[in-house]
């Protein structure tokens, strides 16, 4: 079992949370900074861990919010930082309304490999809650997010994340300044919800991105027609396979069908 020790604090490294500690203090100096963190944000910060990125925030902003899931590590920042609002817990179980109710968030995190998805998908569902999210991730992730039409990476993930938010590519994060060392390179995106949605209906919007992608060689006509009625669609469109098409494209489409149930 992998361990780590932070100031005479022993941890044994779980696997099945994800968990990578940030060791180099430019980084995190560099996340926070960038983040545009200040005295009067009210800031979110997902999974301290040992509080690497914590320590910067706080030079920043003397008093805000972190979830942490893990006890150990929990009690460790309600020891090292008992001025914080700690919330011990799964990011993935709370509600980020109340946290947003007097002012939007402005969210930070070294988010776990593990579920960096669901992370992601739950900021998006709840983009009205905050300003913007610095987060770090692994580098596969990031450039599947940031990727263009017509890629290998362009994909659900790009198309659901980019349709309702600008998605900022900040910069690298070698695999040596963590513990224990991963085996990939990280990366630093920002994501700022857009603010005015071009889809109403978020949640069949992300249906239909999903169906458009389920079999990726297929054609957008073989993917989606056992699910949507596609007489208003062109039928060029229809022969293209869902990575040709742009954000814009996809709303355009999903504009034009009906699902048939």
């Amino acid at each position: 079992m992998t361990k780590v020790e932070y100031k005479h604090t022993e941890i044994a490294v779980k696997k099945k949370l994800g968990q990578n500690f940030l060791t180099d203090r430019n980084i995190t100096r560099k996340i926070a900074t960038v983040s545009g963190a200040g005295p009067e944000e009210n800031i979110l910060e997902i999974g301290p861990g040992f509080g690497a990125l914590t320590r910067e925030i706080n030079e920043l902003c003397p008093r805000f919010t972190v979830v942490e899931k893990d006890r150990r590590l929990a009690a460790f920042i309600r020891s090292e930082y008992p001025q914080l609002n700690l919330i011990e817990g799964d990011f993935l179980e709370i509600d980020l309304e109340p946290l947003a109710r007097e002012k939007p968030l402005r969210v930070l995190g070294n988010i776990p490999y593990s579920i960096t998805t669901p992370i992601l998908f739950k900021l998006l569902e709840h983009r009205r809650c905050f300003i913007s999210a610095t987060l770090m991730m692994q580098h596969e992730v990031a450039m599947r997010i940031v990727a263009k039409p017509s890629t290998k990476e362009y994909g659900i993930l790009a198309v659901q994340m980019q349709a309702f938010c600008r998605i900022d590519y900040l910069f690298k994060v070698g695999r040596k300044v963590f513990r224990p060392q991963p085996g990939v390179d990280s990366a630093v995106i920002r994501m700022t919800p857009k603010e005015d949605d071009r889809i109403d209906d978020q949640k069949g919007f992300s249906r239909f991105v999903r169906t458009a992608f389920h079999q990726r060689r297929k054609t957008l006509l073989n993917n989606l027609k056992e699910s949507y009625n596609l007489e208003s669609v062109e039928s060029d469109t229809l022969k293209l396979r869902a990575e040709a098409l742009s954000i814009e494209d996809f709303f355009l489409l999903f504009r034009q069908i009906r699902p048939l149930t």
